[in-house]
């Protein structure tokens, strides 16, 4: 973690002009403020009393957006997730200015400076974030897991429920937590095993705030982390089963990657000196990789690519939704104050779960949903590569000249991908004869922050 030297305050320029190339949301218009001010003080009156409830968040010690609280308990060997998740339905309607504002924004921007948020603050960080000040209205899924880590929805409902605790992820203790929670994600990790799903998470290349102004670095996920997301992966398995199984839903898909792109993965993983037995899965292969370590990082980054895009497809009668990287039919359901689609996929499943037909304007809603959120999800993709690219030209700008030592990560003809090994760093570089895996030194030719451009090449 190295702290960005900016002292001509070229990063906090970058970032404004970033907003302004990918037209960044900045302040909510004065009728989409005005609705969510009258929206907050909508009276629960739906929802079961479940404030005796040990509920509890899990998140950045930052998040003021809380989308998820959780509480467990035992049903003989079974564990039983009471998930709660913000209501945004409850305080969106509709048609009404809140709802329009969404499907603009279609998702949450972040930016190192500051989020250009689903919904005004009075919502997503005040009435509907499940927060520790008070009683919330939330939409609880109760989650059965078995011992062998098989998910199923026993039920969901509309509730009032009260978080005891805004836990962190650096910071959290074993007994702050249900007794249950570590073994609810073990036996969610147990499931990913037996079903054949590629556990891949490689260090996130992250633009942070800090004391001293940015950081540039690559973030592994904690153990802490990781657990609380074996709570949400079985949540959206459960909930994906039981829409497909009712005919109706927005599910999230993934190819698996094609022969092709596996025979270039055994060529990459040789070429980093990782030992994929011929006979063993890229699946089972990748749980024994370590994302603190930088050529394994530097694999799971390439099968992350080699699988192609996940996207979001709406029921088909005679299809099974099939995402390959978790290896089961999948829906997102839990994060509605920060994704869109997340909204209609709580008000389907409270529906289904309750033997009710899915509302007239939600069944409407889910076509339309695929294309709206593949429209935000490219916006994302593009604001948070430009600011990585920012902070890269930011941070070497001025070293111009001096070399460095890299790691290729993956190579195209004459152009190869490499990684920096003493900063968090990203870049291209013309050479031939270089392959994944092999280590080079390079020169910095350029940083210029105003195109958001390194160029390096490599010394002999």
């Amino acid at each position: 973690m190295k702290s960005l030297r900016d002292t001509t305050h070229a990063l906090d320029t970058g970032l404004a002009q970033i907003r302004h190339q990918y037209e960044v949301p900045e302040a909510f218009p004065p009728d989409v403020l005005a609705a969510a001010d009258v929206a907050a003080h909508r009276a629960p009156t739906e929802h079961v009393d479940r404030t005796d409830w040990h509920f509890v968040t899990l998140d950045p010690a930052s998040s003021t957006d809380l989308d998820q609280a959780f509480a467990m308990s035992r049903s003989g060997a079974d564990l039983l997730l009471h998930y709660a998740i913000a209501d945004v339905a409850w305080f969106v309607r509709d048609g009404d200015p809140l709802d329009t504002e969404a499907w603009s924004r279609g998702t949450t921007l972040y930016l190192p400076d500051g989020r250009a948020s689903l919904y005004p603050a009075a919502l997503g960080e005040g009435a509907a974030s499940l927060l520790p000040d008070g009683p919330r209205p939330a939409v609880v899924f109760h989650v059965r897991l078995t011992a062998d880590g098989i998910a199923t929805l026993d039920g969901a409902e509309r509730a009032i429920i009260r978080s005891r605790a805004k836990l962190a992820y650096d910071t959290v203790a074993a007994d702050q937590l249900p007794d249950d929670f570590a073994e609810f994600a073990r036996r969610v990790e147990l499931a990913e095993v037996a079903r054949g799903a590629a556990v891949v998470d490689p260090p996130e290349q992250v633009v942070e705030q800090n004391d001293h102004g940015y950081r540039l670095a690559f973030r592994p996920r904690l153990r802490s982390e990781a657990q609380n997301a074996a709570l949400s992966l079985a949540t959206n398995i459960a909930v994906g089963d039981a829409l497909h199984r009712a005919g109706t839903g927005l599910f999230r898909v993934m190819p698996e990657p094609d022969e092709r792109a596996i025979r270039r993965l055994r060529h990459t993983a040789h070429a980093f000196a990782l030992q994929w037995p011929k006979h063993q899965s890229l699946e089972d292969f990748s749980r024994t990789l370590d994302a603190n370590d930088a050529k394994h990082a530097a694999f799971m980054l390439a099968v992350r690519r080699a699988g192609g895009g996940a996207e979001y497809v709406t029921h088909r009668d005679g299809e099974v939704p099939w995402h390959a990287a978790i290896a089961a039919t999948y829906a997102h359901a839990t994060a509605p104050l920060r994704r869109l689609a997340d909204r209609y996929v709580v008000q389907a499943t409270l529906a289904v779960a309750n033997g009710a037909a899915v509302p007239e304007h939600v069944a409407t809603a889910l076509p339309r949903l695929p294309e709206a959120m593949a429209r935000a999800s490219m916006q994302s993709s593009r604001v948070e590569r430009a600011v990585i690219d920012l902070a890269e030209a930011v941070m070497l700008h001025g070293r111009e000249g001096q070399t460095f030592q890299a790691v290729v990560v993956e190579d195209d003809d004459e152009v190869s991908r490499i990684q920096l090994t003493e900063l968090a760093v990203v870049a291209k570089v013309k050479a031939k004869n270089l392959h994944p895996g092999d280590e080079c030194r390079v020169k910095l030719l350029s940083a210029d922050t105003q195109a958001r451009t390194v160029t390096f090449e490599r010394v002999a």
